[in-house]
């Protein structure tokens, strides 16, 4: 370790993370699936150490410290790099068209599910949750058709994970927020339809639920649900 005020792993991978924030799981679950020695520093997201604005100025997890020095930022770039730069764990195809159907996967959630869970959390008014639910449910069932069309592919072996029948890439960048929907359960009584719209989606996500690289970094129901508390807006 470095004898400055930043605590880094000299000549190593230090990754600024937390280990309640679904962005800085991605990276968490990055390093374990490649398996490639790193040092966590712990950030205490509602008191954060003054040397941290010197890592990222914008005070967000994670933050990756690569043994020359340089900083990246933003959970998926931080995720991307590592598949990229350890290509031998096989997290990212090598197909140009396969690595296009996989982002548009992810983006499914980017766009039109992440956000929507906060919005369910955050409001106190029936019809609003109702309409925030259903962008959200319309983004389930988008998903689950792309995960059947992705399963007849070559590259989705049938499933029951995204690609090569095992824990990668998508599993990586998504399962931490999917996971919230036991909150907006919890919160909201917010649940996934068990019929066929949404089958493929729900064996993805008994089968990713049940990998050690989701269970391992993953923490207890009672305390997601105590963190994510603040986020709910009631009456």
């Amino acid at each position: 370790m470095s004898s400055t005020a930043i605590p880094y792993e000299k000549d190593g991978y230090t990754l600024y993370s937390n280990h309640l924030c679904p962005y800085a799981q991605r990276a968490l679950r990055a390093f374990k699936a490649a398996g490639v020695p790193h040092k966590v520093v712990e950030i205490d997201l509602n008191n954060k150490p003054a040397w941290y604005a010197q890592v990222n100025p914008q005070l967000k997890v994670p933050a990756l410290r690569t043994p020359d020095g340089t900083i990246l930022i933003e959970s998926l770039v931080v995720a991307e790099y590592v598949a990229e730069e350890f290509p031998s764990a096989g997290l990212l195809p090598s197909s140009a068209l396969e690595r296009a159907q996989l982002r548009l996967f992810i983006e499914i959630f980017s766009s039109r599910f992440n956000p929507f869970i906060y919005r369910i959390l955050g409001t106190s008014d029936a019809d609003e949750q109702k309409k925030h639910t259903e962008t959200l449910l319309s983004a389930l069932r988008a998903a689950s058709k792309e995960l059947q069309e992705q399963w007849e592919r070559s590259s989705g072996q049938g499933g029951p994970f995204w690609a090569n029948g095992r824990f990668g890439f998508a599993e990586i960048a998504l399962v931490s927020f999917v996971n919230l929907l036991t909150v907006v359960d919890h919160y909201r009584g917010v649940k996934v339809p068990e019929t066929q719209d949404y089958a493929a989606f729900n064996r993805w996500r008994d089968a990713f639920t049940k990998d050690p690289l989701f269970t391992e970094f993953n923490p207890s129901q009672d305390v997601l649900f105590s963190a994510y508390k603040k986020f709910v807006v009631d009456n």
